[in-house]
């Protein structure tokens, strides 16, 4: 199954009340594993969670560790990225070359780096002297 398939289909999982802002999400692992997620509110946190932290939730659930592409795709005028806290949770399971692929349910699509998602990635390497 294709990440567009994949993303796609547990994007209609979504459980948005609140927001009626339905995000699916995609990751292929390094092992080749295939995982996804969706966004999840609740009324004290209208916010939920993402779609992108829960695929990622559910790599490392399944004992896989590294992200070699990941999809998200929503019903958005245009492709829309992952917030802020879900580019950090994406690169730290991703090298920064990873592919990261932004897509609406019109078709329309954009990708890029991890490294262009979120320049300047805090990472281990900031914390060397600690």
């Amino acid at each position: 199954m294709t990440l567009l398939a994949a993303a796609t289909k547990v994007r209609e999982n979504a459980y948005a009340p609140y927001s009626r802002f339905k995000v699916g999400a995609a990751l292929r692992s390094t092992a080749g594993g295939l995982h996804v997620g969706c966004n999840v509110e609740n009324v004290a946190y209208p916010e939920g969670t993402c779609a992108e932290a829960g695929a990622i939730a559910a790599m490392i659930a399944a004992g896989d560790r590294r992200i070699a592409e990941i999809l998200v795709i929503a019903d958005s005028p245009a492709p829309v990225p992952p917030c802020g806290g879900c580019r950090q949770k994406i690169a730290e399971f991703a090298d920064p070359t990873v592919p990261v692929t932004l897509c609406t349910t019109d078709g329309a699509s954009l990708t890029m780096t991890v490294a262009d998602l979120l320049p300047g990635a805090f990472t281990l390497a900031h914390m060397d002297k600690a």
